[in-house]
């Protein structure tokens, strides 16, 4: 039995884009060329700590000649990257002033990892992202990829402050 998503997908449009790559990009996130792995944002929830990313799978990904030839399959480490960078952002529109104070934020830790399908171009995967704590020097947020409807992997994951 698939797990349930995050949080009821009806509160979400799809559709509408509401932060563009490229503010993504020089706003929040320092990641650069084949790393800026985020194409925009389709949902916000300040109030419940909520975020909706997307990222298009395409098939002239740097990856997809050598992750499988004849059969890409997107890596798990590129959908965590993702993650981690969509959790970023999250927290960043949450509380952009406690945001800024933090500086740069790396990629802390990953927890409760499960990959349950492949993610195979060309596909968009959706990135639901829930705050669950959010301190000065750290904060750690659950994640789920989504394609098709189809939880394709979930984790936690957690950023800190590096100075």
């Amino acid at each position: 039995m698939p797990p349930p998503t995050l949080f009821d997908l009806f509160e979400v449009d799809f559709d509408r884009v509401i932060v563009q790559r490229e503010t993504i990009y020089e706003r929040f996130l320092r990641q650069r060329h084949e790393f800026m792995l985020l194409d925009g944002i389709c949902h916000h929830d300040r109030e419940r700590g909520r975020v909706v990313s997307f990222c298009q799978v395409r098939p002239d990904a740097w990856w997809v000649r050598g992750h499988v030839p004849g059969r890409p399959l997107m890596p798990g480490v590129l959908m965590l990257e993702a993650a981690a960078q969509t959790a970023n952002v999250s927290v960043a529109l949450d509380d952009p002033q406690a945001s800024a104070d933090r500086g740069f934020v790396g990629f802390g830790g990953v927890e409760e990892c499960k990959f349950r399908d492949a993610v195979v171009p060309p596909s968009t995967m959706y990135i639901l992202c829930t705050t669950l704590e959010n301190r000065p020097r750290r904060f750690t947020c659950k994640t789920q990829g989504l394609v098709e409807g189809r939880v394709v992997f979930e984790a936690t994951i957690s950023g800190m402050a590096m100075k």
